[in-house]
């Protein structure tokens, strides 16, 4: 993955509403309705993000193990994705000081 990859990562990052988002989850938390990603969780202004999943053509409504196994990736991809991005820069600062000792 080239730089400039890893610097349109970190842009579309900058561009999304912060963190840390939360996937409510109705399979288990039943929460009376659908699931959803919380936004800048733990701020006391509700910001909510709604996802609804079409499949052969229906909507899935209620409870559903896969929209909630996926909206949870969503929501945490929110905090993991930095998070790696500022791993791959780690490793390769590393790698490039171990390069310049030898």
């Amino acid at each position: 993955m080239s730089e400039e990859e890893l610097s349109a990562i970190e842009r579309r990052v900058a561009a999304a509403t912060p963190g840390p988002w939360v996937g409510w989850m109705e399979s288990r938390h039943g929460i009376g309705g659908t699931s959803f990603i919380q936004l800048r969780a733990g701020e006391e202004e509700d910001d909510e993000f709604y996802l609804t999943r079409a499949t052969g053509g229906r909507t899935v409504v209620g409870a559903d193990a896969q929209t909630d196994a996926d909206i949870k990736f969503i929501a945490e991809a929110r905090q993991d994705v930095p998070r790696l991005v500022d791993e791959v820069r780690r490793l390769r600062l590393a790698l490039a000081r171990a390069h310049m000792s030898d």
